[in-house]
């Protein structure tokens, strides 16, 4: 699994290109110097790439027991048309279009055949509110509606048997974009989407409620932006080198990989948030480029349900762990840190299950690593925010099993956080 690798990896390709094209512009530390000239109003097309997680809730009629949290993860591409429109100087709404294709998605490998069930193509069409945070970098929100294929590959169906399915609904998301260049961007964005509850790719008594998490980044070239004129209003004065406290809130999938004997599920599925504080160091080491360290502590709701009818129960919790991890990043302009991160993670998870008049729990804590990155905007002197993405990755527990049966936690995490830094 190399989702989050592929992702660290693109992140920090593009950031490192953004950063030759402007490090004869950048200084030590941002200054309180007059914006360059950028217009946010207009067209663009863009595209990007990113990461991210599907969830199932499965429902079977009849059936003495239901899987509410099936699931898996993947990677995709992305292509989009847009337009915005700044209402005053720091206010902009726009509507855009996107169509991605990937391979987010479950699997079930066993005996050498494998079977899939794949989100391989679709689109959004919807509006966004952005708020210029300086005069080169946007926050937003955005809503709209969704559209998804479904694609099934099911070893043994019978010839010209079609399992796969449409689906629509809604999604919703924020974002971070920056302007890198004279009529280029560099955006990282969140979208949550849900596609209510239908029959599962087409098979008559098998509903699911199916919903994703995605994380990207991308690339948008904006017609006419060097036509614009300055704003009144300039980046603060903000050194990167100091430490800093910080806080967050996320969203998070589970996308956890079941090995059974020879064979492998990927996987049961579950969401949920989670709050966090962390601690930190940074240092600026000259025009371009920023290194630091960081601990964080983290409390999460995040929890998959594999059954809970009257015939019994079973949920389990991620609910605390930690993290220490290193980062580095190239300042894509006067204010904005573009990053990638990667290091040592714990996790403790919870597990309550019943059935036949029993009740029984366990609790276990496991290590392993956690990648990501993510977009960070200084907003006052000492005061930057930040989107980021993380993939985590865990040791697997076998319930002393002997290595019959193990399940191995992975996560997408996308935390949108706040940074106090003394500098």
């Amino acid at each position: 699994m190399h989702f989050g690798k592929t992702f660290a990896a693109l992140l920090l390709g593009a950031a490192s290109a953004a950063a030759i094209n402007s490090a004869s512009h950048a200084a030590d530390a941002v200054s309180a110097e007059s914006p360059a000239a950028f217009n946010w109003s207009g067209i663009y097309v863009g595209f990007g790439g990113g990461v991210g997680a599907v969830k199932h809730g499965l429902e079977i009629s009849g059936a003495p027991f239901s899987l509410p949290d099936v699931g898996g993860g993947g990677v995709f591409g992305e292509v989009t048309v847009g337009y915005d429109y700044m209402l005053s100087e720091r206010v902009l709404i726009g509507a855009f279009a996107d169509a991605r294709f990937g391979n987010i998605g479950l699997s079930m490998e066993q005996g050498g055949d494998e079977a899939k069930i794949t989100n391989n193509y679709g689109f959004d069409v919807g509006a966004r509110a952005g708020y210029l945070l300086t005069p080169t970098t946007l926050g937003y929100v955005l809503g709209g509606y969704s559209w998804q294929h479904i694609d099934a590959d099911l070893p043994g169906a019978p010839a010209g048997f079609d399992l796969d399915s449409d689906r629509d609904g809604y999604v919703l998301g924020l974002g971070v974009e920056t302007a890198i260049a004279a009529n280029w961007t560099l955006k990282s964005e969140y979208r949550y989407a849900n596609y209510g509850t239908e029959p599962f790719i087409g098979v008559g008594g098998l509903d699911a409620e199916t919903s994703t998490h995605t994380f990207s980044i991308g690339a948008n070239y904006r017609l006419g932006a060097h036509n614009g004129g300055s704003a009144s209003f300039s980046a603060p004065a903000y050194s990167w080198t100091g430490f800093y406290v910080g806080g967050a809130l996320g969203a998070g999938a589970i996308a956890d990989e079941i090995h059974i004997g020879g064979g492998e599920f990927n996987g049961f599925g579950g969401d949920g948030i989670f709050g966090e504080l962390s601690v930190g160091y940074d240092h600026e080491f000259n025009d371009t480029w920023v290194a630091g360290i960081q601990i964080g502590g983290r409390y999460s709701g995040m929890t998959t349900v594999l059954q809970e009818d009257p015939s019994g129960s079973y949920k389990g919790k991620a609910d605390y762990g930690f993290d220490v991890l290193a980062r580095v990043g190239t300042k894509l302009n006067e204010s904005t840190l573009a990053y990638v991160l990667g290091g040592y993670s714990r996790q403790h998870v919870k597990e309550e299950m019943s059935g036949g008049g029993l009740t029984d729990s366990f609790d276990w804590s496991v290590d392993g690593f956690s990648v990501g990155g993510g977009l960070e905007t200084a907003v006052s002197s000492n005061v930057a925010v930040n989107l980021e993405y993380r993939y985590s990755k865990f040791e697997g527990q076998d319930y002393g099993s002997g290595g019959v049966y193990e399940t191995v936690p992975v996560f997408h995490t996308v935390r949108v956080g706040a940074k106090y830094k003394f500098n």
